[in-house]
């Protein structure tokens, strides 16, 4: 039997966007990084005139998800796309992950959900998985359950406070409890 997955977001669970810069979390460090999507958004603006974005990063998040790397399959559900391998990944040590493309992006999927939600039970193909966001709400928790038969955990983490130890201990004991229906 295969792992379950774990779709991993950039901005709020490793990127606190919404903490204030001079109150940022403990252990973060501020990068400035400039993803191919975001040149995209500013099309037409030479790349050189370009904003950079103010990334904050935790190093200790890399190894926290690798901790969980022999109970899941990780994967980057973000919409850095592969960015989040050449810019995000290495700040925090993570090896080169599977990505999750998005068809299609933006505004709200079937139901309500968030657009992001039906393009991951389709990716998930009926199996388990757990997904860190923070634009998880109760209509894709609804959606999640009308469509998608296996277990399925949609843990919902702020985007001013970023991953915390408690979300690694749920999803440890999230996947511990999946094995434990299993046996």
């Amino acid at each position: 039997m295969s792992k379950p997955l774990l779709y991993i977001d950039v901005d709020g669970p490793l990127n606190p966007f919404d903490a204030k810069p001079h109150r940022r979390p403990a252990g973060y460090e501020t990068h400035r990084l400039t993803p191919k999507a975001w040149l995209e958004r500013h099309e037409g603006t030479p790349a050189h005139r370009v904003k950079p974005l103010r990334v904050i990063l935790n190093p200790s998040h890399g190894p926290k998800l690798l901790n969980l790397a022999d109970r899941f399959d990780l994967m980057w559900a973000t919409t850095w796309e592969h960015d989040a391998n050449e810019m995000i990944g290495p700040r925090i040590g993570l090896p080169e992950l599977p990505v999750v493309e998005w068809v299609r992006p933006y505004g709200f999927g079937p139901m309500g959900a968030f657009w992001k939600t039906a393009q991951l039970i389709e990716h998930a193909d009926g199996r388990p998985f757990a997904w860190l966001d923070d634009d998880i709400h109760k209509t894709d928790r609804e959606y999640v359950d009308y469509k998608h038969f296996a277990p399925a955990l949609l843990h919902q983490v702020h985007p001013a406070v970023g991953l915390r130890d408690d979300d690694f201990m749920a999803l440890a004991d999230w996947v511990a409890n999946l094995g434990q229906a299993a046996a």
